[in-house]
């Protein structure tokens, strides 16, 4: 694959979604943002927009660039709109039955020249693949979230992934300025493996009373150097976001350290999922998920 500008589209317009399409658009590829929602594909361009305003305000963009990039996106709700794409990454809900659906469906509207990404973090690419009648074109490409602010994409192929596939995605993912880690197929791939039973283990601690959000978060990032706190982190992913993908992580792998503490489930029945909802672990005015 070459670096020439390609037709690429985004399946889901949620957290991850408009993360990954704003990834697309900044690089310079055509970008098509999908959901079956108009009302979500909605709130999606406007976070993929907002993101690029933000940049430009704070310097990041010049506004010419800016413009480009939100020039390079628009929406759909209607799949056949997808024929022409290059590549297609796949962030809906995390559903193996729902993603070989829309896998299968794919296989009527692109070409076979198409690559098919999945962005699953608990579910196999290779069950994913199966719903596609050319598994071999389908890759697990895992983007680590903030995607438009984290360099990392877990590579992971299927049983059938072909090798042409897999070295056009990493060239592809070159072309985004990504940096690729090539993981087994397995649950929850590397990142995950490590980070949901430390998540918990950082809300279980807040649970106690060992220390406070603020102080959590900040000995994060004085003593073990991330670039972000794991509330600040837990409130751009969205609670809901964590709850399902832990829970599905102790379904498969039965440890405890991955079943997400009390405290979750009673904030996502409060409805504070975080700054999605403008209140998680703190409380925002700007909910756009990347806001500042």
């Amino acid at each position: 694959m070459s670096n020439q500008t390609k037709t690429v589209a985004v399946l889901g317009a949620g957290t991850m979604g408009s993360g990954i399409a704003t990834v697309m658009a900044r690089a310079g590829h055509r970008t098509i943002l999908f959901d079956v929602d108009e009302a979500n594909l909605k709130r999606g361009i406007d976070t993929v927009h907002g993101f690029f305003d933000k940049s430009v305000r704070i310097g990041k963009l010049d506004a010419e660039a800016g413009e480009a990039a939100k020039a390079a996106l628009v929406g759909s709700v209607d799949l056949a709109d997808l024929a022409s794409c290059d590549v297609v990454v796949e962030a809906i809900f995390e559903d193996l039955q729902l993603k070989k659906d829309t896998f299968g469906r794919l296989d009527e509207i692109v070409s076979d020249s198409t690559l098919l990404h999945t962005n699953t973090s608990t579910l196999s690419v290779t069950g994913i693949a199966s719903g596609s009648r050319r598994p071999e074109r389908v890759v697990g490409t895992h983007y680590c979230n903030p995607a438009p602010l984290m360099k990392l994409v877990e590579v992971a192929d299927g049983r059938h992934t072909a090798d042409w596939a897999h070295k056009a995605t990493v060239e592809f993912l070159g072309t985004l300025g990504k940096t690729s880690v090539v993981t087994q197929d397995r649950p929850g791939f590397i990142v995950n493996r490590f980070l949901i039973p430390w998540e918990n283990s950082c809300i279980a601690a807040l649970e106690s009373g060992l220390g406070t959000r603020e102080s959590i978060d900040a000995a994060v990032l004085g003593a073990l150097g991330h670039p972000m706190g794991p509330f600040r982190l837990l409130d751009i992913v969205g609670l809901d976001i964590h709850q399902q993908v832990a829970t599905r992580l102790y379904e498969q792998l039965r440890d405890p350290r991955f079943f997400p503490p009390p405290m979750v489930e009673r904030m996502v029945a409060a409805g504070d999922l975080g700054r999605k909802t403008g209140r998680g672990f703190y409380e925002y005015e700007d909910t756009r998920l990347f806001g500042s």
